[in-house]
């Protein structure tokens, strides 16, 4: 047996796991299309300075989960670890000021070095989308509801429940910048070295710790409503209230942040107790400063991703959508094989029986879930015919050759 093995924290996505794969994809983006977003395709490696900048040089993700090389010339190269990045360097690299308000979709995989764990691979798949250039809370609002509406016709509504908070404006996040580190600079001796060093460069970043002493300090800190400005505090008011208008069913969780400082306003995950501890399938947040730091103009955006692998385990098994038609030659291979093309061309799913006797065949035309078997032999090709099975209704004809996608048409 060979020792070759799949890398650790990557899978195989076998046909079954495929189409659980394929089905949150693509019921992600016919939601986004009915929400007027289009698909873009970014690399799936960019310069380092794209995640670097977009995601603090502090981040774990940085410092710990991106792999990052050197390619031939030198140059620090990064495989994309989230999506948002790669789609704010296209916005700038190509000149999309002028398009603005941009609706965007994507999707594919995405690369981090973190210990593997349900639902968490080195390589996984996110989709996600991304509004550019609206600074309403109306754009907040319909966000969120393409990530409901995704997750509704994914059978997910009663699995999964929406948090929201708001992370101010910059006079409000300025506010409790202040009040935070006056609060965690009574607990610097105690506080874990990542969070020592983040406390003067970064410290809402130590609202996210995953350090338990630190959690223990984090728990009794100031919250981020206390430091709303009037303004910040009527924008999120207005987002709930549309949220409340659409019916959309929510809890305000005031620790929910975003640790960088481009993020404001709005911040959203939807969370299970189907998975683990780890029960965050889909998050976003409004940035409005994101491509500005990029070197962009001053650009407000908002919007989410979602791990499909997470979103598979909870969709559960999905059955293909497609039954094929099963051509069984049980005499001349080749005119089988013709009849098989004949069908293809016709826009029918078709599966060969290659091998076997007649009771092998017909157990793999059940196996695929066929919904007829079209049976070639001898005897039906010296009358120019085939026998059709109706593997449904356990019924069987004699069908001219000529006649046989009418019949099909017929019965379908």
């Amino acid at each position: 047996m060979s020792s070759l093995q799949p890398v650790r924290g990557t899978h195989d996505l076998l046909p079954d796991e495929s189409r659980r794969h394929r089905k949150v994809e693509e019921i992600a983006f016919s939601a986004a299309r009915r929400y007027g977003f289009g698909e873009i395709m970014t690399p799936i490696f960019e310069f380092t300075d794209v995640f670097a900048r977009t995601l603090g040089e502090t981040s774990d993700v940085v410092t710990k989960e991106m792999y990052t090389f050197s390619d031939r010339s030198g140059e620090s190269i990064t495989l994309r670890p989230e999506g948002t990045a790669g789609v704010a360097r296209a916005f700038i690299s190509g000149g999309l000021a002028q398009s603005l308000p941009l609706k965007l979709f994507y999707r594919g995989p995405m690369f981090r070095h973190e210990r593997p764990q349900k639902g968490r691979l080195r390589q996984f798949h996110q989709v996600g989308v991304e509004l550019l250039g609206i600074e309403s809370p109306l754009a907040d609002i319909e966000v969120i509801a393409l990530a409901w509406r995704v997750l509704s016709e994914l059978g997910l509504a009663s699995k999964v429940r929406l948090e929201i908070n708001t992370l101010g404006d910059a006079e409000s996040r300025e506010a409790y910048r202040n009040t935070l580190v006056a609060y965690l600079s009574g607990f610097r001796a105690s506080l874990s070295e990542d969070s020592r060093n983040r406390l003067d460069r970064n410290p809402l970043r130590i609202l996210d710790s995953k350090d338990e002493g630190d959690r223990r300090i984090v728990e009794n800190a100031p919250l981020m409503t206390d430091s709303l400005s009037p303004a910040a505090r009527e924008f999120f008011t207005q987002v709930t209230d549309g949220l409340h208008a659409l019916g959309i069913p929510f809890i305000i969780n005031p620790k929910l942040v975003r640790g960088l400082d481009y993020y404001c306003h709005t911040a959203f995950e939807f969370t299970t107790t189907e998975l683990g501890s780890q029960g965050t399938v889909l998050a976003g947040g409004r940035y409005d400063e994101l491509i500005a730091t990029m070197g962009g103009a001053r650009t407000p955006g908002i919007g989410w991703a979602a791990g499909v692998e997470r979103l598979s385990m909870l969709v559960g098994e999905v059955a293909d959508e497609v039954r094929p038609i099963s051509v069984i030659p049980m005499g001349d291979s080749m005119a089988a094989l013709v009849v098989a093309e004949r069908l293809r061309r016709t826009g029918r799913s078709v599966e060969m029986g290659f091998s076997g006797n007649m009771k092998k065949r017909m157990a793999r035309a059940s196996k695929v879930n066929a919904r007829f078997a079209v049976i070639l032999g001898e005897e039906e090709a010296a009358r120019a015919a085939v026998t059709i099975r109706d593997l449904d209704a356990s019924t069987q004809d004699e069908v001219p050759l000529a006649q046989l996608e009418d019949y099909l048409g017929r019965k379908s």
